[in-house]
């Protein structure tokens, strides 16, 4: 089969390369998914799990992408909860091979059954960004109703899903970005937005919840603007700074069936809406992913025509 694979770290997304790669075989509780789209995040080049297993041990060459939508073509022994021919996406094994190929073997709780009226494309586009909102804003934030709410990057694959669901959650939202992303951070929500780059951070007041996907210097900033009791949430890694009187939690998305479902049903009754920017076929995934202009949205990946 063919899959996008890697084998040098230091090679970064240079090393990025199209190739052949034996067809998985489904292990105990694993089910075999032909792979339909793909999703991929640039970081995942800097994961140990990129390159190494749960051992330590070099696993290289290895498949790159854990998001995908596809249709279940085996089961291995034991499995249940799912079936032949069935529609499915979710959130593959960070230390296995990934989601880049026209197939891949997976955990069958790893997935959620994809509903006939979702495309592939907008089923990949939705686990990690998804879960990653989700969980960061209900599970680790308890966000509330009334609340208010700072979401970074609200313009991007992560930032325009916390924007959503905070707000249909009664949240508050003001969104950060760039200049040219204020109207789409608005669009998908916010009520207010701040330029990073030419406003005050700190002219917004008091937040309850800050969702960070930047870190650094904006993070610190942020921490400072928590009220008493509030949360800041951030996926960058360790918290370098901590609110006054509130809690700093990090965390690492973890796949959820239920979750994928809840997300997946607003995205079928339009509370929700994807954020998906260039869609390329597989051979043309390295290109892709190595742009040379800025884009806006998800880059998804249509490995079956």
């Amino acid at each position: 089969m063919k899959a996008i694979v890697v084998t040098d770290q230091a090679a970064g997304m240079a090393g990025m390369k199209l190739a052949e790669r034996p067809e998985p075989q489904a292990a105990i509780n694993d089910v075999v998914v032909q792979v339909h789209a793909s999703g991929f995040v640039p970081t995942e080049l800097a994961w140990p799990s990129t390159w190494a297993d749960r051992r330590g041990r070099d696993r290289t060459p290895s498949i790159l992408g854990h998001e995908l939508a596809g249709i279940v073509v085996a089961l291995g022994y034991g499995t249940t909860g799912l079936s032949v021919g069935q529609r499915v996406f979710g959130l593959a094994d960070w230390h296995r091979d990934g989601t880049l190929a026209q197939y891949i073997a997976m955990e069958a709780r790893n997935l959620a059954p994809l509903p006939g009226d979702v495309d592939f494309t907008v089923g990949a586009s939705l686990p990690i960004s998804g879960l990653t909102a989700w969980q960061g804003l209900f599970q680790h934030g308890r966000l509330q109703a009334g609340q208010s709410v700072l979401a970074h990057g609200a313009a991007g694959a992560v930032g325009s899903m916390v924007t959503q669901l905070a707000r249909e959650a009664g949240a508050h939202v003001i969104g950060t970005g760039r200049a040219a992303d204020r109207q789409k951070a608005l669009d998908f929500g916010a009520k207010e937005f701040i330029d990073l780059d030419n406003d005050a951070l700190e002219d917004i007041g008091g937040v309850d919840l800050v969702f960070d996907v930047i870190g650094g210097d904006i993070q610190k900033r942020s921490a400072g603007l928590i009220r008493a009791g509030g949360t800041l949430v951030t996926v960058v890694g360790p918290a370098e700074a901590r609110p006054t009187d509130g809690l700093a939690v990090d965390f690492v998305v973890e796949s959820d069936r239920a979750q994928l479902s809840e997300i997946v049903q607003r995205v079928r009754d339009g509370r929700l809406r994807t954020n998906i920017g260039n869609v390329s076929p597989l051979h043309d995934a390295v290109a892709a992913f190595n742009p040379t202009e800025r884009r806006t949205g998800k880059t998804i990946i249509r490995v079956r025509p």
